[in-house]
């Protein structure tokens, strides 16, 4: 199979005149590529389904790879066969089957419901700690972008309604439902930290200045550690598992994109794709036939 991959890369560099760069770049990919269907005992590109290609991806993703990366990589995929079909040298391009390369760029990762609750319950009692379990919670009861949330004032938030009124991109306001649990969370933190003369955010830090994006992150950083969690843990990560978990659980397309503020539907459908492929995940594990 790598004699094949080597044939394509001779025609980009001599017929279609491509740079060096861009020829090692096809070679890693294809290689990676190659070197996952060895693993899965697949010895011909004959016999390459659109499923291999799908896992591959997914492969890089569980990995943490880069979306821009992923994206390549399917790019680079897509191309070779398409050089193969039109090469007859398989019988028809199986890539073609696969979604864009823009699908993949966007799928979004998320944390399982267990891990959540192993984040959530990470801070300690300190005023610290106690400011924190009130920002994650409130991060993953409404979906909020992290500057959405640093950017919150005490009068954002209706603890006896359970509304938290926020701005987001271009200014546009929007009212988002907040859970007990965040307003509970909410409420021991700020009678603990009492009044502030002259500073009206809602979470700030040590020193009475408006808590950021990256003291929060680095926040989120140590509590991922204290939980154990492996994989890459940014305060992102809340808001794609809030719109994962909302729609695995039945919610309403159009209720989830109004609380994640989400101009295009379209934005928020990648969601269900997310979800698409847990269920997947779960019939192969589970069905004797997968």
């Amino acid at each position: 199979m790598f004699s094949l991959i080597k044939k394509f890369i001779d025609f980009l560099r001599i017929e279609k005149g491509l740079a060096e760069n861009s020829c090692l770049a096809y070679t890693n990919d294809l290689n990676l590529f190659n070197n996952f269907l060895a693993e899965n005992k697949v010895g011909s590109w004959n016999h390459v389904e659109p499923d291999h290609i799908i896992d591959f991806l997914q492969n890089r993703i569980s990995k943490n790879r880069a979306s821009s990366t992923i994206s390549r990589e399917l790019i680079s995929i897509k191309v070779f066969f398409r050089f193969l079909a039109a090469e007859n040298i398989i019988d028809s391009d199986v890539s073609s089957r696969v979604e864009s390369p823009k699908l993949w760029k966007l799928l979004p990762d998320v944390l399982n419901e267990s891990d959540v609750g192993k984040l959530l319950n990470a801070p300690d009692d300190s005023l610290v700690g106690l400011r924190d379990k009130a920002m994650l919670e409130l991060l993953y009861a409404t979906g909020l972008r992290v500057s959405e949330l640093v950017s919150l004032k005490i009068r954002n938030i209706d603890n006896e309604t359970g509304f938290v009124r926020c701005f987001g991109k271009g200014g546009k306001e929007r009212i988002v439902p907040v859970g007990s649990i965040a307003i509970k969370a909410i409420k021991e933190y700020l009678k603990t930290r009492g009044e502030i003369v002259g500073n009206d955010y809602l979470f700030i830090t040590n020193r009475k200045t408006k808590m950021t994006r990256i003291n929060f992150y680095d926040r989120i950083q140590l509590y991922a550690k204290k939980a154990c969690i492996n994989k890459k843990i940014y305060p992102h990560l809340l808001r794609h598992s809030f719109a994962t978990h909302l729609l695995s659980h039945g919610a309403d397309l159009r209720v989830v994109q109004e609380m994640l503020g989400h101009s295009d539907i379209s934005t928020t459908q990648i969601y269900t794709h997310v979800d698409h492929q847990r269920l997947k995940n779960i019939h192969k594990q589970f069905h004797p036939r997968a």
